[in-house]
């Protein structure tokens, strides 16, 4: 395919052109970190993203016949832009139901879910872990029966949520069942809204698993995470469900939550992104996938030779295959633990917690990678010890924190009263106000609004988060 690449053409004519740049940005195109050539702004012929006619007009066309989607639009400030716009488009198309606006989420959401409530002012039904799931911060799998039973109970409150929303891939690789969620939602009349963040390679794979192609209304992918693409890059993606639809309406949204100043480095990566993917990323990609298997393959072969209690690498028709997901507790060790010994070998890892640790590779990554990887975990494996304690899964004590799990006043109103920051272990009884979770989609301990339980505070300790923000004089009256 012969993919044009307008913004960056436009882009490098401008900067070899020697014009006298009496606009922004200051710097006037001279070199102080190298780019500053090819850092425009909105100049004539430049387009604009939010009313585009020209070059970006062009240039999303060629990533909407890409991606197989209604239409995508860019984002230069990642998937928090695009989950924003995403929410603020399924409630402008949703019926009025004559009641407070309420998603239906699963726990493990990026904390732009819980800005957007604050933002837009609805209630979120959390849609918390399957009993059989592993216990993991980031995972909460959610399986058909379940989305049924709860849309079920909201109908019977006389209640109809204005969307359904998951996130998949999650942090450790997990992936919803899309296709499966998306029929209920069809059939309830919701759309199903997908933080995609971490898999916009997924429609370039032998079988297409990108959640347009699977059913969802609507879904962000973060370009910068998996693709070429620099920080910020980030795609929205429309589907034939989509609850709007007019180009004018997405452009609003998304101007609504974005500067009015996107960064047109940024643009040009998207724009240069679409070439490469349309050049042999697929088979490029699917050498990298294969690749990974064989190594996720060895290291849990050389994992059970060493009577690890469990699989070292996490693998499955419900893992996406980019992720190499280490389970430390296969080694006796924690996942920061883990995390140092690979950074002692020159390796860096994309995230640790008490348990897991997780790498990202992608087609650019070259071949020492994977090969220095391999070693590093072989001088792992040989040090692990001759017994190694079966790990203890945190899944009761999730479960324990969805049964003591109390709102006391709406998102919006916790992040926006006067709050203060306080240890931890005095927060028992007090209300969260600002979400505790880092940046990884994970699963909140509390969400603002929510009373602090003992479980809460048990699970934010384990997960090393020393400080909370709650709402001032919010403690529980014991007395």
């Amino acid at each position: 395919m012969n993919m044009t690449t307008p913004i960056v053409d436009f882009v490098r004519q401008y900067a070899g052109s020697g014009i006298s740049r009496l606009h922004m940005p200051g710097h006037k195109g001279q070199s102080l970190l190298g780019f500053e050539p090819l850092d425009i702004t909105e100049i004539r012929g430049a387009d604009e993203l939010y009313e585009p006619e020209g070059i970006i007009a062009q240039s999303e066309a060629n990533a909407t016949a890409l991606f197989g989607t209604v239409h995508t639009y860019y984002s230069t400030e990642g998937s928090s832009q695009c989950i924003r716009a995403m929410l603020f488009l399924a409630l402008q198309g949703a019926p009025d139901m004559g009641h407070r606006p309420v998603l239906l989420a699963a726990r493990n959401a990026h904390k732009a879910l819980l800005y957007s409530a604050a933002l837009l002012d609805f209630d979120i039904r959390w849609l918390w872990a399957a009993a059989d799931a592993s216990g993991a911060l980031c995972s909460c799998p959610v399986t058909v029966q379940q989305l049924k039973k709860e849309l079920q109970q909201l109908a019977e409150q006389g209640k109809k949520p204005f969307g359904v929303y998951v996130t998949s891939p999650d942090y450790l690789g997990g992936m919803q069942d899309i296709a499966a969620l998306g029929a209920v939602c069809r059939q309830a009349g919701v759309p199903l809204l997908v933080d995609n963040a971490h898999g916009a390679y997924l429609r370039f794979l032998p079988e297409n698993r990108h959640p347009i192609a699977l059913g969802a209304a609507m879904c962000c992918d973060s370009g910068h995470k998996t693709l070429p693409v620099v920080t910020g890059g980030a795609y929205l993606h429309l589907g034939a469900a989509a609850p709007v639809q007019g180009e004018a309406a997405v452009r609003g949204a998304l101007a609504l939550f974005g500067s009015t100043s996107p960064s047109y480095l940024i643009l040009q990566s998207l724009d240069r992104c679409n070439r490469t993917l349309s050049q042999g990323y697929p088979k490029k990609l699917e050498q990298c996938c294969r690749q990974l298997a064989d190594l996720r393959q060895r290291l849990n072969s050389r994992a059970c030779a060493c009577h690890a209690p469990v699989p070292l690498a996490l693998w499955g028709a419900q893992q996406e295959p980019l992720k190499l997901t280490l389970d430390a507790a296969a080694l006796g060790l924690t996942g920061t633990v883990l995390a140092d010994q690979l950074r002692r070998e020159q390796i860096e890892c994309e995230y640790a917690d008490p348990r897991y640790v997780v790498l990202m590779f992608t087609p650019e990554n070259p071949q020492q990678d994977h090969q220095r990887v391999q070693a590093a975990m072989e001088r792992v494996l040989c040090a692990a010890p001759a017994q190694i304690p079966i790990p203890i899964s945190a899944a009761g004590e999730f479960a324990e924190l969805e049964r003591c799990a109390r709102q006391c006043c709406t998102i919006r109103q916790a992040v926006f009263a006067p709050q203060q920051r306080i240890p931890v272990q005095e927060a028992e009884g007090s209300i969260c106000a600002m979400p505790t979770v880092s940046c990884p989609p994970a699963i909140p301990i509390v969400v603002s609004g929510e009373r602090i339980t003992t479980a809460a505070v048990r699970l934010m300790q384990r997960y090393q988060i020393n400080e909370v923000a709650v709402i001032r004089d919010s403690r529980e009256n014991t007395k």
